[in-house]
């Protein structure tokens, strides 16, 4: 009987068995071999040789530190926004309003129309000639003739913000109106009762219960902004200048385009630590302020 358990208890790991096999083969194995390449000067030369830290030391010693900075600004006012109209649209569809279930649907666009599509639409919005952004602005008296913002460095960078924003608002809505809708209607009912004012019932009992979904967002919304490609490269491929290169552009620009897979590779190792160190880092201050939390309510009770 022992030992007919002790078989049984090798069984959930057999069943794991697919599941590592697969993640090692598709996450850890290119991983590694990216790490690798890293420290070689591999190129489209089939003879490669290995370099140590040169393609990191190369790397800092250029433009690439001016790019991570642009990286984690580009990201942290895109999250920003993502989260604010995420909050602010949740709570719009989580209102008893009439024709709420056509709105739920209507949010839903800009995630489910296909990226490329999509930002194809806005580049033809951010057309000064005959983009509809640049008429209304004329229109409005805002602009005085026809105005490109792809065109300029600063229009430009915040255009991909704008459009990155549009992309990704929809899914941030939805999971945390799912968050919202968990919340016990009897707690709004007897804060209600009791006199409390919307905002002050949203302060005090929606966003603490929903901080965990919230935190579990903007992690993730992190890390997708951190990697996108495809929006900026659409729109401007990185320029003008470089003013919307950011470190996966520059990645792309390095190992692809100009066939330096070395240095590329070396790239994308920096992207793997900066994001780690971030994932990190968010995850030890949420500890830190969840304990603090439960400490002050401790103390008041």
């Amino acid at each position: 009987m022992n030992a007919l358990d002790g078989k049984a208890n090798y069984f959930p790991y057999l069943l794991l068995l697919p599941a590592l096999a697969l993640t090692l083969f598709i996450v850890a194995w290119p991983l590694a071999e990216t790490f690798r390449l890293s420290f070689t000067n591999s190129s489209l030369n089939p003879v490669e040789e290995y370099v140590g830290f040169k393609n990191y030391i190369k790397i800092f010693g250029g433009k690439f530190p001016a790019v991570i900075v642009r990286t984690f600004y580009w990201m942290f006012i895109s999250v920003t926004l993502k989260m604010l109209v995420g909050v602010a649209g949740a709570m719009l569809l989580n209102c008893a309003v009439p024709g709420r279930n056509l709105f739920r649907v209507l949010i839903m666009p800009p995630w489910i129309v296909p990226i490329a599509i999509g930002v194809f639409i806005w580049s033809w919005m951010y057309n000064g000639q005959f983009g509809m952004i640049s008429g209304i602005g004329q229109w409005l008296g805002i602009l005085a003739g026809p105005f490109e913002f792809l065109a300029f460095r600063n229009s430009s960078f915040y255009a991909t913000i704008v459009t990155d924003v549009w992309v990704g608002t929809p899914l941030v809505t939805i999971y945390l109106l799912a968050a919202m809708q968990s919340v016990p209607g009897d707690l709004h009912e007897a804060a209600w009762t009791d006199g409390a004012s919307r905002f002050y019932r949203f302060r005090r009992i929606t966003l603490p219960l929903i901080m965990p979904a919230v935190a579990t967002m903007g992690l993730l919304s992190a890390i997708w902004t951190f990697n996108s490609f495809d929006i900026i490269w659409i729109l401007t491929e990185g320029g003008p200048r470089g003013s919307t290169t950011t470190m996966i552009i520059d990645t792309y620009k390095t190992a692809i385009a100009r066939n330096k897979y070395g240095e590329g590779a070396a790239r994308a190792v920096m992207i793997v630590i900066f994001l780690s160190s971030f994932a990190a880092f968010y995850f030890y201050m949420l500890t830190r302020f969840a304990k603090r939390a439960m400490n002050n309510g401790g103390e008041t009770s």
